[in-house]
């Protein structure tokens, strides 16, 4: 059994760890409540653009957009990836790395090519070490997402779809349920359907453009596009700091139990200790 000493300090060191991980529970609860925030206010706007292009995808307008069309031939495939910058989030950034390295190998084995766009610097790391096709990446996105940051890589892949490079594009990310549960969920951008976007309600219109449609229906798709990648964004990073709200916590309370163990082996070495001593005064008395 450890000297009571070397007890001690192991205990010193769990509580000063527990420390840690209370500290980064609180402060994760605090940034998990301004990241759902920011998700929900960026619902309505996703939800609207969303139907907006549903109606567009199933009418018939004089211009038809290049993410309208459907290729023939899907043989190169695009991914983005969205995972967190930092770690200490529990299993969220495993579980959408290796739904996507599923994915991508069965995908390799119908002879398509991948190119991948991570956003976040586990993902770029990840895939970075397994040699995967990097597109393009962005990191640092920070506790507040910008779109004017997820511009730049986003728009590497549209204008490599546009050009040909790319048959179809997906995006994977965490999906929020609540505080407890996040869903690693893979969505196709592009090309895009009426099936792959959300049922609208009431019948299918279309619309009178002005000047005329290619203006229109060019921005309205970019537009489309930006938003989904930045609500998925916010879906991400709820997700992150209610995981690693909750990683902190078991940490804390794993901590603590440790922390209860180690005093009870303490205080029986101390005991043993204090009978040993009392024996040998004892024992050296009686021989005297």
């Amino acid at each position: 059994m450890a000297g009571s000493k070397e007890i001690r300090t192991k205990i010193k060191s769990v509580e000063n760890t527990r420390k840690i991980t209370r500290a980064m529970e609180m402060v994760a609860a605090s940034k998990m409540r301004k990241a759902q925030e920011r998700m929900r206010a960026a619902r309505p706007y996703a939800e609207k653009i969303r139907q907006v292009a549903a109606h567009l995808s199933r009418a018939n307008p004089e211009y038809k957009h290049p993410f309208l069309v459907k290729r023939e031939a899907i043989k190169n495939i695009g991914v983005i990836i969205i995972t967190s910058d930092k770690g200490l989030c529990g299993g969220l950034n495993t579980n959408i790395l290796r739904m996507v390295v599923g994915r991508m190998k069965e995908w390799e084995g119908q002879g398509k090519g991948i190119s991948v766009c991570p956003i976040g610097n586990k993902g770029f790391g990840f895939m970075s070490r397994v040699g995967a096709r990097v597109k393009s990446h962005l990191t640092g996105l920070g506790d507040t997402p910008h779109i004017e940051k997820l511009i730049g890589a986003v728009k590497v892949m549209l204008d490599a779809y546009v050009a040909g490079e790319i048959d179809a594009i997906y995006i994977s990310y965490n999906h929020f349920i609540n505080t407890m549960k996040q869903e690693p969920r893979m969505d196709q951008l592009l090309p895009l359907s009426g099936e792959n976007l959300e049922a609208t309600n009431g019948p299918i219109w279309d619309y009178i453009y002005e000047p005329d449609a290619k203006v229109v229906v060019d921005q309205l798709l970019v537009r489309y596009m930006e938003s989904l990648v930045y609500n998925a964004v916010t879906e991400n990073q709820a997700s992150e700091q209610s995981a690693r709200m909750v990683a902190m916590k078991a940490a804390s309370d794993n901590a603590k139990s440790v922390i209860g163990e180690l005093k009870l082996i303490y205080n029986k070495a101390r005991q043993a200790a204090i009978t040993k001593e009392i024996s040998e005064i004892v024992g050296g008395a009686a021989a005297v």
